[in-house]
């Protein structure tokens, strides 16, 4: 696969313009191998707890999760990977007693950040200015804009905010896996402060917002071989 050159402009450091238009240089699936991938894929009720997901299949969809976008760039989430057994059995009474939990290969736990203060700004741009080359002064406006986001924001709203954010991770997550034959099943059927608790969570900011179990699915798994049932286009689709 050819990779684009990106140049970056000091009059827009935000949003660089490719010079090669990203569809033709990154699409590596034809559409119908999408739609396949995401026909494949379900949430998956059983595991086999016997199979394990390879290190470097994990570590692309690692990777998959640091690239998730997110308004401003912001990335307000942390995404916790458990394979300790241990750690997953403790997991599921808090979990509606739902056995992938102990039963997958993989356990991420994604959790959003609870506030967004001017440091956590400021570290964001350090950040960008380190990457892109660009000059901090003119991030000026673009930080005066995030400033003026968050500061007509309670907590409330804010970690509502984030917490959209972190389901864009989870999609993210969701369909990767299923790009690369991995299966998961997504689980908001847990109790977050206790998570929270046995993951350490406690102070650090972050607090549990959703599960998703990955792995392989279990030959026995009732629910592989069922039809998806999804409203019809003219139901959900609407063209302007």
């Amino acid at each position: 696969m050819s990779k684009c050159n990106i140049p970056f402009s000091r009059s827009s450091p935000i949003y660089p313009t490719p010079r090669i238009p990203y569809h033709l240089t990154y699409m590596t699936l034809s559409p119908e191998q999408l739609i396949e991938s995401l026909q494949w894929r379900y949430a998956t009720k059983a595991f086999d707890a016997e199979k394990k997901i390879p290190a470097d299949t994990w570590a692309t969809i690692e990777e998959s999760m640091l690239l998730t976008p997110s308004s401003f760039g912001l990335q307000p989430w942390k995404f916790i990977v458990i394979t300790d057994q241990t750690i997953k059995d403790s997991l599921l009474a808090q979990s509606w007693g739902q056995a992938q939990v102990t039963q997958c290969s993989h356990m991420v736990v994604l959790c959003a950040k609870d506030t967004m203060e001017k440091n956590d700004i400021e570290a964001w741009l350090h950040r960008l200015v380190e990457v892109r080359g660009a000059d901090r002064e003119s991030l000026n406006d673009y930080a005066a804009m995030m400033h003026g986001f968050f500061g007509s924001m309670d907590e409330t709203q804010t970690l509502s905010w984030a917490k959209n954010q972190v389901y864009i991770a989870l999609g993210q997550l969701m369909t990767s896996a299923a790009v690369l034959g991995i299966d998961a099943c997504p689980l908001e059927g847990i109790v977050p402060p206790e998570y929270d608790r046995i993951l350490g969570l406690e102070g650090t900011g972050y607090t549990t917002t959703v599960g998703c179990a990955m792995g392989y699915r279990s030959s026995e798994d009732k629910y592989a071989s069922l039809a998806k049932v999804r409203y019809t286009r003219d139901q959900i689709l609407e063209s302007l």
